[in-house]
């Protein structure tokens, strides 16, 4: 008997959420957008990759760093001739011929750099998290207010995958029943530091390590998965619990290398538990969202719907979440989501940036969205240094 997928048997691959939002690459409508790279690191150099493969809708014109080796290395990643390069990103912002940016400088620089290409009047592709604190998240509100015509993206780039999209779709029609704990993880083993050519410089590369310029691991890891529930139940979290420390790499970080968050959505009557660690691999990224009428369990590519054994007991099928067609079960009583992995979560993102860059249309992952998760980010991170439980305060204006 062939393995179908739940994709399938729900039957809304024909009409339903997944299609309307690239299942398949959209086509280009107008000319490649021109646009530059602030920021020249693994983050930037990354993006940069994905976009030489899209060449029908973005062209790279310009970079900038503040470090003469990283231009170096985005130099030779031209594919259409020498790019133009620039320490100084305020000249950059007075090119003309640039009509996108992308910013991915360390934490700390996101707001005043964003607010600088904001004035200018560039649309702008802004790495996560979005601000460094909660002031600067409402700030950038603040400064995006009216501008209808301006694209702000923030990196979050699961909201753009057909896979989250699809899970998304499955807890708004209530396949999982009522959802009351998300389990998530983002482990590695390694002490995330970069070499450092000159010790002069140890700050301006190893910046995650220190808490002047780094949220540490909530900021730089379990941010998308506290982003996509905010996404998914279109809320945020209102009670913040964390611990951690630094248990692995006493090497004078700052920033905790092991940490355990918990949320509270009370409007919800859901537990969210984020954790990272860089003393144990095996886990890798792990992302669990459970109800009571079945599990989500999702990598960063693919993903598994298992039902409770209930309702598999009740109903011989899943019929009562899915219609009437039985599905067969993998050994472990699950089935895959969508038929296939997925494609690098961050080309789906950019290939809605450049439909938004033309239809002049407000991004699933926006100034709005960016900054509940910002503060959500900080108030975690609030938790965790002062080891007393945070709240959101009701006076945050965002939108």
């Amino acid at each position: 008997m062939v393995r179908r997928t739940f994709l399938k048997n729900t039957g809304l691959l024909s009409g339903g959420l997944l299609l309307s939002n690239q299942l398949s690459a959209l086509q280009p409508t107008g000319e490649p957008v021109k646009i530059a790279v602030i920021g020249c690191g693994d983050r930037g150099t990354g993006i940069m990759n994905i976009l030489n493969g899209m060449p029908d809708q973005f062209r790279i014109t310009s970079v900038c760093d503040v470090l003469d080796f990283r231009l170096a290395a985005a130099q030779k990643m031209s594919k259409t001739g020498a790019f133009k390069t620039y320490t100084d990103y305020r000249k950059l912002l007075d090119d003309k011929e640039v009509d996108a940016v992308i910013v991915a400088v360390p934490l700390y620089l996101h707001y005043p750099v964003a607010a600088d290409v904001i004035r200018s009047g560039k649309h702008l592709y802004l790495e996560k998290t979005m601000t460094y604190t909660i002031e600067q998240a409402l700030e950038l509100v603040n400064l995006m207010h009216g501008r209808n015509n301006q694209v702000l993206q923030v990196g979050h780039q699961y909201r753009y995958s057909p896979l989250y999209y699809r899970v998304k779709e499955m807890i708004n029609k209530g396949y999982l029943g009522k959802v009351t704990q998300v389990d998530c993880r983002w482990d590695r083993n390694g002490n995330w530091r970069r070499p450092v050519p000159d010790p002069s410089l140890e700050r301006a590369i190893n910046w995650r390590m220190y808490k002047e310029y780094s949220g540490g691991l909530a900021a730089e890891l379990l941010s998308h998965q506290i982003d996509f529930i905010n996404w998914a139940f279109d809320t945020h979290p209102q009670e913040f619990f964390a611990t951690g420390g630094i248990d692995v790499f006493k090497d004078g970080r700052e920033t905790s290398d092991n940490i355990q968050v918990m949320l509270r959505y009370p409007d919800l009557g859901l537990i969210g538990n984020f954790g990272a660690m860089c003393g144990n691999a095996h886990d890798g990224y792990l992302f669990k969202i459970k109800g009571t009428l079945g599990t989500v369990s999702l990598l960063t590519d693919q993903g598994m719907f298992y039902p409770e054994k209930k309702l598999l007991s009740e109903k011989g099928t899943v019929d009562g979440v899915t219609g009437a067609t039985r599905i067969v079960w993998n050994k472990e009583g699950g089935t895959p989501i969508l038929p296939e992995a997925t494609k690098d979560g961050t080309w789906y993102a950019f290939n809605d940036f450049y439909q938004k860059i033309l239809r002049k249309e407000l991004p699933d992952s926006n100034v709005f969205t960016g900054a509940r998760t910002a503060i959500s980010v900080h108030l975690a991170n609030q938790a965790l240094y002062s080891k007393k439980i945070c709240s959101w305060d009701n006076a945050y204006k965002i939108g």
